[in-house]
């Protein structure tokens, strides 16, 4: 019988298997999912809309796998998507907000084309921070116009929930789901997924298409799987990652890679893992601090060599405060977006902005961060764009990380939760995040580690077998584990 106590425990292959044995249906599982939403959404509102197909999905996908076998490790596997991934069927796809609360997507994007052929059952959409958190600057995490405020299930208003794929986390967390879909422009992959107690993976920029996906930057967006394991992330990735004719930022990928075979019991190389202290180790809460060093020490148990760094950059301080890409490539992506992949009536940034100044009750945080970007020309052809994001490759990538790494004979970077996302976003490098524990106020602790250029691989053999090692994962307390949801 399904149970959230059994569903903790399960990877995707143990559901597998147990659905080869013919222990439930993936009909069954979904209805699992949709008892859940039901009887606990109202607590954390992590979810946005549900796909009214999901079921018939779900029974023809039972019907082939008792005729054919299964397509893949996701056939009849439940995932959830963030509300900026397009999807061309009964849902509509609105970044969070009232603007786009009716609109649909013209097709689906890229990255849920490859899940359906997988045979994953696209569940529903998730809640977001709106517009990725690139509204205002006042906005709070997990907060959208259309969705309204979604909350941490470890301390609902009381611990930040992160942003912005903060629904798909929560939704992961609580059991709304198998597994997640988010996306990240800088840390809305790792700081959700390690503030519910997540596995997140911010892929190498390209790995994953962001064809059909609401944009803010070019040179930073990514989508990536958000799960409570890291075998779970690591089959997602695999469904996810490939190249796309309509991306160019895919075409330079490895070839199509299947990640489960580094899922390995134990490190079998030794590791050296760099851990910086300006401007991250130093400006956490000594809690923070301490559990830090219980993880260096248990790094070291699975043969790591922990290095310690003083800071990834010499324009460090400077790279983590210019958000000038983002700025001017937010316009030109989404007037891209309205103008081509939607079926909504506004068609550029300033419609938008028109929105808002027209109805008021959706704006309650304003929206300065929209209207700067609307002062930018939209062609990326000003000098101060340029002269950004030429720094941001020279800085944060070749004579940053690059060389840090290069000099430090590095495998990977450590880092707490999002702390330091900001150069590998603006390198285009991957993290993965995974839970670590809890802080005395019962806040999820999650570490994260950065690696070069589609060091995918290496990233998922280390955080495996530190998952195997500590086992940190816990449920929310007012989840009943054992009682199975009632299903009509």
């Amino acid at each position: 019988m399904l149970t959230i106590d059994w569903l903790e425990k399960s990877t995707i292959l143990d559901i597998q298997q147990a659905m080869h044995a013919q222990n439930f249906t993936s009909k069954e599982l979904v209805q699992f999912y949709l008892n859940q939403i039901a009887d606990h959404n109202h607590k954390v509102n992590a979810i946005l809309e549900i796909n009214p197909d999901a079921l018939m999905i779900a029974e023809s996908l039972d019907r082939e796998r008792r005729i054919k076998g299964i397509r893949s490790s996701l056939h009849g596997i439940p995932i959830l998507l963030k509300d900026n991934i397009n999807t061309g069927d009964h849902m509509h796809t609105s970044a969070g907000s009232q603007a786009l609360a009716t609109s649909f997507g013209k097709d689906d994007a890229f990255l849920v084309k490859k899940l359906r052929r997988a045979g994953a059952v696209i569940l529903g959409k998730t809640n977001m921070t709106e517009w990725a958190n690139f509204m205002s600057d006042k906005m709070p995490n997990g907060y959208s116009s259309r969705g309204g405020q979604v909350l941490n299930p470890y301390g609902p208003g009381t611990l930040d929930v992160g942003g912005s794929s903060s629904g798909s986390a929560v939704a992961v967390a609580c059991h709304f789901a198998t597994a997640a879909v988010g996306t990240e422009t800088n840390g809305s992959i790792l700081s959700p997924s390690s503030s519910n107690a997540g596995v997140g993976i911010k892929p190498t920029v390209g790995l994953v298409s962001r064809s059909g996906i609401i944009p803010i930057s070019y040179s930073q967006d990514t989508a990536g799987p958000m799960t409570r394991n890291v075998t779970d992330a690591a089959i997602l990735l695999s469904s996810l990652s490939g190249e796309d004719p309509m991306d160019a930022a895919t075409h330079s990928i490895p070839a199509q890679q299947d990640y489960t075979p580094y899922l390995l019991p134990t490190l079998f190389e030794a590791f050296r893992i760099g851990i910086v202290h300006t401007g991250y180790y130093d400006k956490m809460h000594h809690e923070e601090q301490t559990k830090l060093d219980h993880v260096s020490e248990e790094l070291k148990k699975l043969g790591c060599s922990m290095i310690d760094l003083d800071q990834l950059s010499p324009d460090q301080e400077q790279l983590e405060e210019n958000y000038e890409v983002l700025r001017y490539e937010f316009k030109s992506g989404l007037n891209s977006y309205l103008a081509k992949e939607t079926s909504s009536s506004y068609h550029n940034l300033q419609s938008i902005i028109n929105y808002y100044q027209q109805n008021p009750l959706a704006l309650p945080y304003g929206q300065s961060v929209l209207i700067e970007a609307n002062e930018t020309s939209g062609s990326l052809t000003e000098p101060q764009y340029l002269k950004s994001r030429l720094q941001d490759l020279s800085q944060a990538k070749e004579n940053g990380l690059d060389l840090i790494m290069k000099n430090e004979k590095l495998d990977a970077l450590l880092f707490v939760g999002a702390y330091g996302s900001t150069l590998p976003a603006k390198a285009g490098y991957p993290s993965i995040t995974i839970p670590a524990g809890f802080t005395s106020n019962k806040k999820p602790f999650g570490i994260t580690f950065t690696g070069k250029p589609f060091s995918e691989p290496q990233l998922i053999k280390l955080a495996y077998a530190f998952e195997q090692l500590t086992h940190d994962r816990k449920l929310p307390e007012w989840l009943d584990i054992t009682q199975p949801t009632s299903q009509s």
